[in-house]
Formats: structure tokens, C-alpha cells, sequence
């Protein structure tokens, strides 16, 4: 895959020149971009995946569901439907998309949950509603120029920050670097728990906010428990397992478990794997089975897999939260 990568370098410039010239036509208003007169934030980040949009959606989910009417909406990569499609009891995941499905599996009664390939349609859409939201979360929307969110807040993980990055096909960006300009947060994720002052300061040095720009560090929070919908038991007594994963970058939940020196095997499917009947079948004949939450929320209704699959939940927590919680509720609250 690298030799791949590093053969199609050639191609580069191409695919800078385009994202380029694209992001320059909004930036001038060649190309239209619609604001709103409510908040809106947009989740996102340059690479192609795996900064950790998810935790960060559910973050703000919880800082701002109990005082306000809100409501997410995400693109619904991977499923089966077009359009506009709003989240209801008898939605499946396929239907849905599995990051949307696991927002509403969680937050069902709090929040309002839909999924729209084309923002713009989405949110005159939901703001159409009886109760219509009085802010809305977009995810994953950081390219998505036709809307110009209140509020950006890009993702960009400790071990493949975007400055030490090429754009696609030979790197993982998604546009140019300077796409980053457009952020009002920055927040580097993934990292070490315990992250020294100098370290921090080395990474900001590197990355060169501008001056309305906030720089924040984060890292995963896991479950002390693993869990599905009937049993709850702690993960140090876990015994031998096999951990399923089809998400963009599995190598920090991987560290983690062998951290815990547990005894597991890893089958590793591409990010949004959509399992097939001989997939299921294989996993049928594994004794247990740990999954992330976006992989349990696609797979959990499968009957052979019931009594042996499992998930161990996630957070994002962020250092200084005092402070981007202000920063949110600024924006959003007033």
C-alpha cells in the first residue's frame, strides 16, 4: 500500500490544484456558501478519517443537550439510503449509517438524529420540523464548503498531525493545509494521556494558529467495563477474546488492550465494513468476541452473535475542558 502511495506522488499537484482552486472559489465567492442566523458547528478534519469525529460529536452532544434543542447531522457514510432520512426506533444501522445510529442508540430522547448527503437540504429540513432545532452539530463536514458553519472545530491526531502530512493520493489529506485557517478550534487528538507542557508547546509551535484560533489536546478515555445490551463485566477479567474492528485506525485501542496485557487476536476490516453473511458466519464460530461501540451498533442484531459479542466504550476528554466548554457555549448559548 505504501509503494502505491508513493508511485501516485506524481499525482500530487493534480489533486492540490483542484482542492485548491476549490477552496479559493468559496473563499471569493465564486462559488456560493449559505450562513445561518442560528449555530451551527461543524465537527471535521483534513485527513481521510480516523482523527476521532465520533467521541468529539458525543463531547459536545453531552456539554450541550440539557440546555438547548439540538440536533446532529451527518452525511450517513456507508448506508443504503439517499436523501434525507430522519433517526426512528425501527431505523437499522445499514439504514442509517453507523455513526449517526450510534448517536441516536445513545441520545435518542435527548437529541434529534438525521443523516443528509446534502447539508443544506438537511438543515432546512430539520429547522422545518415542529421542533426544530436551535443548534445543529454537523459531522464530518469540514469539506462540505456550500454550508458556513458558526463554529469549526477540526480534529488532527498526535501521531499524523496535517502539517506532517501530503494531500491524497500519496498522503491522507483531504485538501490542502491551509484548509486549517478556516478552524476556530484546533485539537490534537490521541494523545498520550500524561502529555508534558513542553510537548504541548512544541506541537503548537508547529502547527501556527492563527491568532482567533484555540489550540486544544485530547486522548482516549476507555470503559473500565465492556458491555452489551444485557451483560456488564470489567475488562481485567476479560480472558481470551477476539477483537473485531472496522474503523479507520485501530492501533490505539489495540496499545490499549495489550497495555492491559490481555490475551486477544485482531481481525481487522477496513473502516465501515459493511459484513457480509460469510463474515458473520466466521464471527459466529469465535467463543467472544470485543468490538468498538460503531462496530456493535452494526452487528449487534445479529441472532448467532448474541450472548458473545461485546463493546468497550469510549470518550474523548480533553485537557483545559473548562475552557473549550466556554468556547462551545459562547459560540452556541451566547
Amino acid at each position: 500500500m505504501k509503494f502505491i502511495r508513493i508511485i501516485l506522488f506524481p499525482f500530487v499537484p493534480i489533486y492540490f490544484l483542484v482542492t485548491w482552486f476549490r477552496n479559493l472559489a468559496y473563499d471569493k465567492g465564486w462559488f456560493k456558501s449559505t450562513s445561518y442566523d442560528f449555530p451551527i458547528i461543524c465537527v471535521g478534519n483534513l485527513s481521510a478519517g480516523g482523527t476521532g469525529k465520533t467521541p468529539m460529536v458525543e463531547y459536545l452532544i453531552r456539554l450541550l443537550k440539557e440546555e438547548t434543542n439540538l440536533a446532529t447531522l451527518s452525511r450517513g457514510y456507508g448506508r443504503k439510503t439517499k436523501g434525507f432520512l430522519l433517526a426512528e426506533d425501527n431505523i437499522t444501522a445499514t439504514e442509517l449509517g453507523d455513526e449517526p445510529f450510534q448517536f441516536y442508540h445513545k441520545f435518542k430522547d435527548e437529541i434529534t438524529v438525521a443523516v443528509d448527503e446534502d447539508r443544506q437540504h438537511g438543515i432546512s429540513t430539520l429547522r422545518a420540523l415542529k421542533t426544530k432545532p436551535e443548534v445543529v452539530i454537523l459531522d464530518d463536514a469540514f469539506q462540505h464548503r456550500k454550508v458556513k458553519a458558526g463554529y469549526n472545530v477540526l480534529l488532527t491526531t498526535y501521531n499524523n498531525l496535517y502539517v506532517d502530512d501530503f494531500v491524497l493520493p500519496t498522503g491522507n489529506l483531504r485538501e490542502p493545509k491551509k484548509g486549517a485557517k478556516r478552524a476556530n478550534i484546533i485539537v490534537v487528538t490521541k494523545c498520550p494521556e500524561f502529555l508534558s507542557q513542553n510537548d504541548k508547546e512544541a506541537i503548537v509551535l508547529k502547527l501556527k494558529p492563527k491568532v482567533y484560533q484555540h489550540v486544544f489536546f485530547s486522548h482516549i478515555g476507555y470503559g473500565n467495563s465492556v458491555l452489551n445490551e444485557t451483560e456488564k463485566f470489567s475488562v481485567n477479567k476479560l480472558e481470551s477474546f477476539t477483537l473485531v474492528t472496522g474503523i479507520a485506525n485501530a492501533k490505539p485501542l489495540v496499545n490499549y488492550l495489550k497495555s492491559q496485557y490481555l490475551d486477544f487476536n485482531h481481525i481487522e476490516f477496513k473502516d465501515h465494513h459493511n459484513f457480509t453473511e460469510n463474515d458473520i458466519k466466521k464471527l459466529s464460530e469465535l467463543d467472544k468476541i470485543v468490538t468498538t461501540e460503531k462496530d456493535y451498533m452494526r452487528l449487534k442484531n445479529e441472532a448467532v452473535l448474541k450472548g458473545k459479542l461485546y463493546f468497550l466504550p469510549i470518550k474523548t476528554v480533553i485537557d483545559n475542558s473548562e475552557q473549550f466548554d466556554a468556547l462551545v457555549k459562547a459560540f452556541t448559548l451566547g
